[in-house]
């Protein structure tokens, strides 16, 4: 049945989704970039004019003009000069690391000033009150002034797009843009969108903040399942984007109405406050391709960016294992305050390892890593509830998670590239709306060690023998004629079709294997806090830990390994934040240092031995006296005659 007086509340949330999704599709029309970090971005303007307004004082009309006029679009100039320009040639890889850099370098700002706390108070720039309708209904100032900001921005973008000899010269520009740079201001153009993008990202969020509150994940989770209405545009119609926002605002309010039996409630409500995620993940599932220009293998675009591509052993496979064992068992000589945050490196560990597997070795990129590690963590807490054995919990949990990698592996038999990206974390989302959220999987959830391994050190041992048994399996997959099959799809799929490479089934077992690893960090995770904590497998989560991977080398197993101990000691020797900021500036620099730091290690060490091998060749050469180098070049030559 419609409510009309629920239709006109949804009309504000759906306008704001509708400055979101209208911000996305403005910079990927002017610019050819899909911005996923526009959430992040969204909410650090929120909490700058937070800043302004609650502890600076200012008014808000002069907070607005401040956060609106000169912060969100310069934002966006600056990112576009410092780093999409420079980028711009790196194609689809570098790109959407770089977004990802973006989008953990502004959480980690917000964490680092503002200590990533959540607050109730955002202040509303829109009027109060309200217009009396017929039947007694009530139609906000606040919801009049959004339609009308969403119907000018809307309307003039479409003209100026199609209409105009600006939206000509942007088309020339984002199909050719060394072609159209002759002739047009290609710069200027792109740093128009860029901070015209992010305008509407700070608007969008400066609406919705004493909406749902200011919050890092939670609110730049809600403004990334805007996405949903831009994929249902597919990313090339403005009228249908906001048509859709406006649409899912109304049926979001709708669903209120609704009170069936009380067991169905909950799931009813689950609905009602995540109809965006579900938009998102239904559109990405129904549309068989996207308005995407450039749709190739991100995976690969990462290893054509300087990582090997061949399958020889990984470095962690040439380390010595006495070495390589004495390095991750120092924890056990900590003290135990030391100790106890060192239980997280092994853990996250196995997280990323699976990260190498699906992205580094197959080329498939995943950021839904968090909901299978959260999925692990669910499965073995529940066995253990139950009555099985917490050992047994621990390996029947991650082998629960494969199967459900196996299914959702499927959707990535017809997806690429930034397409496939977007599916897996749609994926992740709604793992985190509809189980994570919902109190009646985890509510009440305990989660203890086994007998023998309460003791921290025996369990940090535990966890060493969960991460010995992940590499094991990354390198029985980087080996052999698998990991030949896997370097094949990862560098080109129709090359693999053509050496008669079943490339459907090695997807989907890749993406199993991915989820079961993560399943088992996840375990270990919450082993570790003895606790299940939701917010360690948000969505948002799975970006950080994406980009991290990215930054210490996609296709190293080792370099995770390193990576997830460098991020939790930069988490615990230094406040809040910083390892945010690392992560953010080492993923936006990945375009000069292709393949990442092990890349860049592993170049230095060729380049070492390389001239060690060289000064070896000539060493007798150079104590030979001029006459005696002549000599032994005759010789030579002679010998070769």
């Amino acid at each position: 049945m419609f409510y009309a007086g629920l239709a006109l509340n949804g009309l504000a949330i759906g306008c704001v989704a509708a400055l979101a999704a209208v911000g996305l599709l403005a910079t990927y029309r002017v610019t050819g970039v899909f911005n996923i970090a526009f959430g992040a971005i969204a909410v650090f303007c929120a909490y700058v004019m937070w800043q302004c307004v609650r502890v600076w004082g200012m008014p808000v009309g002069v907070a607005a003009v401040l956060v609106l006029g000169v912060v969100a679009p310069g934002i966006g100039l600056l990112l576009e000069r410092v780093v999409y320009r420079p980028l711009r040639g790196s194609g689809a890889s570098g790109l959407l690391v770089a977004t990802l850099g973006v989008l953990v370098l502004h959480l980690g700002l917000i964490f680092l000033l503002w200590g990533g706390r959540s607050y109730v108070d955002a202040p509303a720039i829109l009027p109060a009150g309200d217009v009396r309708l017929p039947g007694s209904l009530r139609l906000p100032y606040s919801t009049i002034v959004e339609l009308c900001v969403v119907a000018l921005i809307a309307g003039a973008l479409t003209f100026l797009l199609t209409g105009t000899r600006v939206g000509l010269l942007v088309r020339a520009v984002v199909d050719d843009r060394d072609l159209a740079a002759a002739s047009v201001p290609a710069d200027r153009l792109a740093a128009g969108g860029w901070a015209f993008g992010s305008f509407l990202a700070g608007l969008a969020s400066v609406l919705w903040a004493p909406i749902y509150h200011l919050d890092p994940y939670s609110l730049t989770l809600t403004v990334l399942e805007t996405m949903g209405v831009a994929v249902l545009a597919r990313l090339t119609s403005l009228p249908v984007a906001v048509g859709a926002a406006l649409a899912v605002g109304i049926g979001q309010t709708e669903l209120t109405a609704l009170h069936p039996a009380a067991r169905w409630q909950g799931l009813v409500d689950a609905f009602h406050t995540n109809l965006f995620v579900l938009v998102l993940f239904a559109a990405l599932m129904v549309l068989p391709r996207l308005g995407i220009r450039d749709s190739g293998s991100v995976g690969a675009g990462l290893h054509r960016s300087g990582a090997r591509r061949t399958s020889k052993p990984d470095l962690v496979q040439r380390l010595p294992l006495g070495t390589f064992s004495l390095v991750l068992g120092l924890p056990l000589f900590f003290d135990p305050a030391d100790l106890r945050a060192a239980l997280a490196v092994p853990a996250l560990a196995v997280i990323f390892v699976s990260l190498v597997v699906a992205t580094g070795y197959a080329g498939q990129i995943s950021l839904g890593q968090a909901g299978y590690a959260g999925l692990g963590a669910l499965f073995m807490a529940k066995l253990a509830a139950g009555g099985v054995p917490w050992l047994a919990a621990l390996v029947l949990g991650p082998l629960l998670v494969a199967p459900i990698g196996w299914l959702t592996g499927y959707p990535t038999i017809r997806r690429q590239g930034l397409y496939l990206a977007l599916t897996t974390f749609a994926t992740a989302a709604v793992v985190a709306r509809f189980v994570f959220a919902q109190p009646v999987f985890v509510g009440g959830l305990t989660v203890s060690r086994p007998p023998g391994f309460t003791d921290d050190h025996w369990f940090y041992v535990l966890e060493l023998g969960g991460l010995g048994l992940a590499l094991l399996l990354v390198r029985a997959l980087h080996t052999g004629p698998l990991g030949r099959a896997l370097v094949a799809l990862r560098d080109s799929e129709p090359a693999a079709v053509s050496a008669g490479i079943d490339v459907r089934r090695l997807k989907v077992f890749v993406f199993a294997c991915a989820a079961g690893l993560a399943g088992l960090g996840g375990a270990l995770t919450a082993s570790a806090a003895e606790a299940f904590n939701p917010t360690d497998f948000d969505p948002v989560q799975g970006l950080v830990w994406f980009a991290a991977v990215a930054v210490w080398g996609v296709d190293s197993a080792v370099g995770a390994v390193v990576g997830a101990a460098a991020l939790v000691a930069v988490d615990v020797g230094t406040v809040v934040g910083v390892s945010g900021l690392l992560i953010g500036v080492g993923a936006v620099l990945l375009g000069w240092f292709p393949g990442g730091i092990s890349a860049v290690v592993r170049r230095g060490g060729d380049w070492l031995v390389a001239s060690q091998d060289s000064d070896r060749e000539a060493g007798p050469a150079r104590r030979l006296s001029p006459a005696g180098r002549e000599l032994a070049a005759r010789l030579r030559e002679r010998g070769a005659g």
